[in-house]
């Protein structure tokens, strides 16, 4: 069975993304496994100084400064191995079943790639812990991961809310399409209201949109259908907020309105803005 995998770093994010994680693991009665990942730029896994021609043959110095940089390691190791118990045990007095974890040393996004085929859904911090403390960005490698990722991916901006409804950014496109069909077959947001939203359109994503809702209905989601008008990222937002909505689900790329917002600096400026949960889709 394919596992809910929850990336956690040393950021205030990490025990929103558990609490996410724990609730969507037991929503789904899949297996939950915490993912922290050292990045060898940072964290090089062996130190080699030999090269620097600056320090030329001081051979102390460079001894020196590669302990200090295996010494860092081993740290931030151990800072790892302690934060992956934490939200272990914080999954586990919220309910989740022996949860896992893993710790790997390399790069985030080449590691996802790597747990593709055992991922069933992705979950990760809308800052990471390069960005803490920064009231509007996001982290780095957020985008990154969107590109790399052929699961769903659910990113976290705020504390844990159990959703009460969610919003699906309809566009009529085969990717929209098959995420409506996998949440009306998931167990993940079953009986939830939605909210049916597309900005702008044409007949054919009004037809799209038509059998998306009798999709929906039938699964036992009370569906509100609206086609809008306006810039597509505040006109979504405005709408979820007014509206009270918990959760948004998105296509991740395309050429319509609505998904290429996605791609290159949009993509950094909806998430910024967000204040609920997104839910990517692939």
């Amino acid at each position: 069975m394919s596992d809910v995998i929850a990336c956690i770093d040393g950021s205030p994010a990490a025990t929103r993304v558990c609490d996410y994680a724990s609730w969507a693991a037991k929503q789904l009665d899949a297996p939950l496994t915490f993912l922290h990942v050292l990045d060898h730029s940072r964290y090089p896994v062996e130190s080699n100084l030999s090269g620097n021609l600056l320090l030329g043959g001081r051979e102390t110095l460079l001894t020196e400064l590669s302990e200090l940089d295996a010494k860092r390691n081993k740290l931030a190791l151990e800072q790892g191995r302690l934060l992956l118990e934490s939200v272990v045990q914080r999954a586990t007095d919220a309910g989740v079943e022996t949860p896992k974890q893993s710790q790997r040393h390399g790069n985030l996004v080449e590691t996802l790639g790597e747990l593709q085929t055992q991922t069933r859904l992705l979950i990760i911090g809308k800052m990471g812990e390069e960005h803490a403390g920064e009231a509007a960005q996001i982290g780095d490698h957020v985008e990154l991961v969107l590109r790399a990722m052929h699961k769903p991916v659910l990113v976290v901006p705020s504390d844990f809310t159990p959703p009460k409804s969610f919003m699906i950014a309809f566009d009529g496109s085969p990717t929209c399409r098959d995420g409506v069909a996998m949440l009306a077959s998931s167990p993940l947001l079953a009986g939830l209201p939605c909210h049916l939203v597309a900005v702008g359109g044409d007949e054919q994503v009004q037809e799209e949109m038509a059998r998306a809702e009798s999709v929906l209905t039938e699964a036992g989601h009370q569906v509100q259908s609206v086609q809008l008008e306006g810039e597509v990222e505040p006109t979504l937002h405005h709408y979820q907020q007014d509206n009270g909505i918990d959760l948004v689900v998105m296509g991740a790329y395309g050429h319509s309105r609505i998904r290429e917002f996605l791609v290159g600096s949009t993509t950094r400026k909806m998430i910024t803005n967000a204040k609920v949960p997104h839910f990517v889709l692939r």
